[in-house]
C-alpha cells in the first residue's frame, strides 16, 4: 500500500524541483548564434546571453515545441533574425527540458 504513494509523490517532487521549474522573464537582446530545426518535437536556438532568468542548467540554449500556438511565428522571426543579423530577446517560461534548455514563449526584435 505504501508503494502506491511513493511514485506519485516522487513525480510531484521532480516536476516541482528547481531543476525543472525556474523563473520566467525576458533575456537581453543579442544576435542569434544558431537556429536548429530538429526531427524531434521542438526546435532549438542558441543565444549568447549573459543572464538567463530561467535558471535552467544551460544558459544559452532555448527551445520551443512545434505544436505550441505561435511557435511557427517565433521560428520565422528567429530565422529572419539569423538572415538579417538583427538582435532578438526571448521570453522564457521558467520550464527547462531534460537537456537543461529553457522553454521560450515569445520573441522580440530590436531594430
Amino acid at each position: 500500500m505504501r508503494t502506491k504513494f511513493i511514485f506519485p509523490m516522487l513525480a510531484v517532487t521532480v516536476l516541482h524541483s528547481p531543476w525543472v521549474q525556474a523563473n520566467p522573464g525576458w533575456t537581453e537582446y543579442v544576435t542569434v548564434a544558431e537556429l536548429s530545426p530538429t526531427a524531434r518535437h521542438y526546435y532549438e536556438v542558441r543565444l549568447p546571453v549573459q543572464k538567463n532568468p530561467s535558471g535552467c542548467k544551460d544558459k544559452t540554449w532555448f527551445y520551443q515545441d512545434y505544436v505550441v500556438p505561435g511557435s511557427d511565428k517565433m521560428f520565422n522571426t528567429l530565422l529572419e533574425a539569423v538572415k538579417s543579423g538583427i538582435r532578438v530577446r526571448v521570453y522564457v517560461t521558467g520550464s527547462c527540458n531534460l537537456d537543461g534548455y529553457s522553454e521560450i514563449a515569445a520573441v522580440s526584435v530590436i531594430p
